[in-house]
């Protein structure tokens, strides 16, 4: 039986192999400026992450940013950017997730993403466009899964 630890591992290296196909659109490359970062959560608050790109200080703000991201979606299990649209709405009791309203993280790029198996876990990516941030995840998944 594989761990959700090894299926994550995964997860992060079929985003790494991905990187370059995104890297080849010239909006995502700019974007990027060589240095994007995944990071993701299991259910129980363990985290798993990657920088990809040569620029260490560039490297640690995108991680940073991407577990933002995750940490956000592993709290309230919502897609950012649609937590934000919920909560500043009123669709949404905000107070009951316990995030501050300038601790939100406002891009997009977070997502909860289910595995084969129904396992729900958070993800993060920092460095391309949103759409891109949000797309990549979903590829390699659908990699991992096939």
């Amino acid at each position: 039986m594989v761990s959700v630890r090894e299926k994550i591992l995964r997860l992060l290296d079929e985003i790494e192999r991905l990187v370059p196909a995104y890297m080849a659109i010239e909006e995502d490359r700019v974007k990027a400026n060589g240095s994007i970062a995944a990071c993701i959560m299991d259910a129980d608050g363990n985290i798993f992450g990657r920088i990809m790109g040569n620029d260490k200080i560039l490297g640690r703000e995108r991680y940073r940013v991407a577990w933002m991201k995750a940490s956000q979606v592993w709290i309230t299990g919502i897609r950012t950017g649609e937590f934000e649209r919920l909560a500043f709405t009123n669709q949404v009791d905000e107070k009951k997730f316990g995030i501050r309203r300038p601790d939100y993280i406002g891009w997009e790029g977070g997502q909860p993403v289910a595995l084969k198996d129904g396992t729900i876990l958070s993800a993060g990516v920092s460095g391309f466009r949103a759409v891109s941030d949000l797309e990549i995840v979903n590829k390699a998944l659908t990699a991992m899964n096939d």
